[in-house]
């Protein structure tokens, strides 16, 4: 039994161990390579031998990953110049300085990576913070199970202080709930009967029971990491400039060191140990690591920092263009409104009563999952009236339904799909759509039957996020389906520049198109199915958390509370994100510039020559993560 118990230390004491080696073998290589810099220094007989040592232990990482490059992926990279660079300087007897740089070379590579690791770690910490068990109410009691066999309509409990494990509704309790992770709010939220709750984020000072409305890998917060973990892998396209023109300088940069080898000495009058050296130094000080540098850390710094703020964007390039916008186009219904409509009048016929006509509409609408349609089942739930069986629903996109009810044909929607040539309550209808209201009309054979008006409320967030907007010199226009009335009467709430009105989900497409061509570089914001062709076709593509699936997917940037502000935040954070991209490219070719013509002129060894290329690269590098601190 001791022995075994010694074992279980034995394992615990070496799996720690392993696993710091593994993570920081870069850096321990460069701190081993210097202290044998240090014995080369400090016992000059057997120098050769420790420079050599230094050499291998130091430069080993980065000579294979050059090497690898070279010969199985047919790429130049800057690897290449400095083992040539430390090669040659062992050629020519410089073996401190071959070794120096070797060690520098590999610390700042050390230091690099620990500061990438940095920034992708901010990323990668979404993913703990996901619930791995949750208390499963079952007829026998609580059960503890693992969150991936949870189902949905499953029912969970969750006690003060725990995260909750899966998305759902609140069916029993009351509390706060902090959803920093998934909208980036400090300030906790109230939940309570039928209130949606997200996995991911923490119930604080009550319990809460949850019925599970869907498995963990369809979760908003899964939903975000796979975004997350998509953006990292998006390269911007300055980036992707960079990395081509990178393989490009290394050849002109050798072509160059190979003249440099031998022109100095007959142009100049150069020894040739000094122009062998120069060359070297050459290799060393016009390596573009910090050009190369100057764009990943700082792109997956903002793309933490936004992921945070509870706005996801899917990729480098994605952010780099959200800087260039000139205009962005809203869709009404859930994106500039709540999503949440009301019934607010109903007008009938002679010969309709109006709980029939709200019978029939119900029944109708059960079958459809548009904003308005649940809006009239859930009044006439309200009012108790009974659902009727319904049989041959159709959906006709961006015009209405039809449906067959006790052998009667109905139809919902506007005006000239249900009754085109019938003018029953055209003015009580023209009166409704400019109190803003939208209008459902309600037809049978004999013509229209009735009409149903729901209303929507703005967002409170919207009329500020839209100031933001313009004070940033980006036009804002609505274009939605709804008709005349109710946009003028949201766009004006909403303070827009424009709205387009009565538009079908093929003519917010072309409108797009229209507006791509009067200014550019335009975003397009919405949430529906009937959305997803417009995103695709905008520059940038942005959707609202609480959308369709196939919105989100379709969509570049994803807000993941619906939290309008977050656009203008993320123009700011990509504006920044572009100002340090800036600095840093102008910074590192001024630095390579001035390394290459001290060498020229032969005012700088190759010590100080890697410590100001290496230098320039660490400092680019930091100015990146400055990002992770917005």
């Amino acid at each position: 039994m001791k022995m075994e118990v010694a074992k279980k230390k034995q394992n615990i004491q070496r799996v720690p161990i392993s696993l710091f080696l593994k993570k920081h073998y870069e850096m321990i290589a460069a701190l081993v390579s210097g202290l044998f810099i240090g014995l080369g220094f400090l016992f000059s007989q057997y120098e050769t031998f420790y420079f050599i040592t230094a050499f291998t232990i130091g430069g080993y990482a980065k000579a294979k990953e050059g090497i690898t490059d070279l010969f199985v992926h047919k790429k130049l990279n800057v690897e290449i110049l400095m083992i040539l660079a430390a090669i040659g300087s062992a050629i020519i007897g410089f073996w401190a300085e071959g070794a120096i740089l070797i060690f520098i070379f590999s610390l700042s590579g050390a230091l690099e990576t620990y500061s990438k690791n940095k920034s992708e770690k901010e990323l990668s910490s979404l993913m703990k913070l996901q619930p791995h068990e949750a208390t499963l109410l079952t007829s026998l009691g609580e059960k503890v199970v693992p969150v991936t066999s949870l189902k949905v309509n499953d029912v969970i409990f969750v006690k003060p202080g725990e995260r909750i494990p899966a998305d759902g509704t609140v069916s029993k309790g009351r509390s706060s709930v902090d959803e920093a992770a998934i909208s980036g709010e400090s300030v906790p939220i109230t939940k309570e009967y039928g209130d949606e709750v997200f996995a991911g984020t923490v119930n604080i000072n009550g319990t809460l029971t949850i019925t599970v409305t869907k498995e963990q890998q369809d979760t908003l917060f899964q939903r975000i990491i796979t975004l997350v973990q998509q953006a990292q892998n998006e390269k911007s396209p300055t980036q992707q400039f960079i990395e081509r023109f990178e393989g490009t300088y290394v050849k002109i940069v050798l072509i160059v060191v190979f003249f440099m080898l031998f022109v100095p000495h007959y142009a100049f009058g150069w020894s040739w140990q000094e122009t062998w050296y120069r060359a070297m130094v050459l290799l060393v000080v016009a390596s573009p690591c910090a050009l190369v540098a100057s764009i990943m850390p700082a792109t997956l710094s903002s793309i933490a920092t936004a992921a945070k703020k509870g706005i996801l964007v899917k990729g480098g390039n994605y952010f780099e263009s959200l800087a260039s916008l000139r205009a962005i186009a809203f869709d009404k219904t859930g994106t500039l409104t709540k999503g949440k409509h009301e019934v607010t009048d109903v007008f009938t016929r002679e010969n309709i009563n109006e709980d029939f006509l709200l019978q029939v509409a119900a029944s109708i609408e059960k079958q459809s999952t548009h904003p308005l349609a649940l809006a009239i089942v859930r009044y006439s739930k309200a009012k108790q009236i009974p659902l009727l069986p319904v049989t041959q629903f159709t959906d006709f996109a961006g015009k209405g339904v039809e449906a067959i009810i006790n052998g009667k044909k109905w139809r919902l929607g506007k005006r000239n799909f249900v009754a085109n040539e019938d003018s029953f309550g055209e003015n009580e209808a023209n009166q409704f759509e400019a109190e803003g209201k939208s209008v459902i009309f309600v037809g049978d054979k004999e013509g229209i039957a009735g009409l149903i008006t729901v209303k929507d409320t703005i967002r409170e967030e919207a009329n500020e996020a839209i100031n933001q907007l313009k004070k940033a010199g980006i036009h804002t226009i609505m274009i939605t389906g709804d008709g005349e009335g109710a946009a003028q009467a949201i766009s004006k709430e909403a303070g827009l520049d424009l709205y387009l009105a009565n538009t079908l989900p093929e003519d917010k497409l072309i409108e797009i198109n229209k507006l791509k061509e009067k200014y550019d570089h335009v975003a397009m914001i919405g949430d529906g199915i009937n959305d997803a062709p417009a995103l695709a076709t905008a520059n940038i593509g942005i959707a609202m958390g609480g959308g369709t699936d196939i919105a989100l997917e379709t969509a570049d940037v994803v807000l993941t509370k619906n939290n309008l502000l977050r656009i203008p935040e993320a123009i700011i954070i990509s504006k920044k994100m572009n100002r340090i991209i800036k600095q840093n490219i102008f910074f590192s070719i001024t630095v390579i510039l001035v390394l290459i013509a001290s060498n020229f002129m032969q005012v700088i060894d190759l010590p100080l020559g890697v410590i100001g290329h290496e230098g320039s690269t660490l400092l680019v590098i930091l100015n990146g993560l400055r990002m992770l601190s917005e």
